[in-house]
């Protein structure tokens, strides 16, 4: 021995390529000017702009101003944030089951918290309350119950049994589905249409209102995963060597299921359903830079935004004047990339 520690490979990560950020910042910018700048109402990427200082451009009238400020602008700033959280929050979740096909998704998370807010949206005509209200409160408990219903059931000696987690996954949103057909024999015709088109996700009812609503919730999940990226860090090597490193893996665990749950349950209230973003863009910031989480969840974050960008806007101009929900979209664009990872993963017998 020459007395230097080598690290798992789970923690070994290559140099920070700063080309990824840079790429991912100059994307960003350039889907703005798609999702501000270009829709039904006009298409000018000088629009993305024009409300800063409308005085500068004439070429405009008062009702493309006011599409994009009262429409485009908060979609967007809904579609950055959506993308951001559920790439991090895909990356919490598969740092704390310790392993890469964990997702909220694909654990039941996201349908827990949709069976909560469907009820609400059914219900709430019925027993007259305005549901709205308690949207983003109520899908957070139904993703914070089934995230500790989830975990609890797949630890196993102080682990977490990948097989046992898919499992219980996949029945969580079987169960899930089918209360969300239930209760939707009890919601009127409104409520019908709003909860089929809400299942499928969509960024359609971004208001400054609904924002300003969500955004303390996902703002809070976002801050405190971020702070938590050093000790999940730890937590990849397994809990007995985390808890060697001074840390307390119990309320790490703890406040990681929180803030997952807050995040997930924060963006189903505002967009429904939308999946493979929170599985697949962690395997493609993993492929980028590595697995050490220091340098992977800024990028995973980065690259969610572009993904619900791009996403939402496809969805708003393929079919145009009409609008596809989003989750059709990421679903396209997720299911046949995750696909290809696992084939190319089955080369060196390990998923990225």
């Amino acid at each position: 021995m020459n007395g230097s520690i080598t690290l798992p490979i789970v923690l070994r990560t290559r140099l920070f390529p700063n080309k990824w950020i840079v790429i991912c910042v100059l994307s960003i910018a350039a889907l703005s000017l798609l999702s501000i700048g270009f829709g039904p109402a006009g298409w000018d990427w000088r629009l993305a702009i024009a409300w800063l200082a409308p005085e500068h451009f004439t070429q405009f009238d008062p009702l493309q101003i006011n599409v994009v400020t009262q429409i485009r602008l908060p979609r967007f700033m809904l579609a950055v944030m959506i993308g951001l959280v559920l790439a991090q929050t895909g990356t919490a979740t598969q740092a704390l089951c310790r392993n890469p096909l964990a997702d909220p998704s694909i654990i039941g998370i996201s349908s827990g918290a949709a069976v909560i807010a469907v009820a609400f949206i059914a219900l709430g005509a019925k027993f007259d309350f305005q549901a709205d209200k308690y949207l983003p409160y109520a899908a957070f408990l139904g993703a914070l119950s089934v995230t500790i219903f989830v975990y609890l059931i797949a630890k196993q000696a102080g682990q977490v049994n990948v097989t046992t987690l898919i499992l219980v996954g996949v029945a969580v949103n079987a169960l899930a589905f089918a209360l969300i057909g239930l209760l939707s024999f009890y919601a009127d015709d409104s409520a019908l249409r709003l909860i089929n088109y809400w299942t499928m996700g969509s960024l359609g009812g971004a208001t400054w209102a609904n924002l300003n609503q969500a955004l303390p919730l996902l703002l809070i999940s976002a801050i405190g995963l971020w702070y938590l990226k050093e000790p999940m860090n730890c937590l990849l090597l397994g809990e007995s060597q985390a808890q060697y490193l001074g840390i307390n893996t119990q309320t790490l665990k703890f406040q990681i299921i929180i803030l997952v749950a807050l995040g997930v349950g924060a963006s189903v209230a505002m967009t429904g359903l939308i999946g493979f973003v929170g599985l697949v863009v962690p395997h493609i910031a993993r492929l980028m830079v590595g697995p050490h989480l220091r340098v992977m969840m800024p990028l995973c974050m980065l690259l969610g935004i572009i993904v619900l960008l791009l996403s939402d806007w496809l969805a708003r101009t393929l079919v145009m004047p009409a609008e596809l929900p989003i989750g059709i979209i990421t679903a396209l664009l997720g299911a046949p990339l995750f696909i290809y990872l696992i084939l190319k993963s089955k080369q060196g017998g390990v998923i990225a």
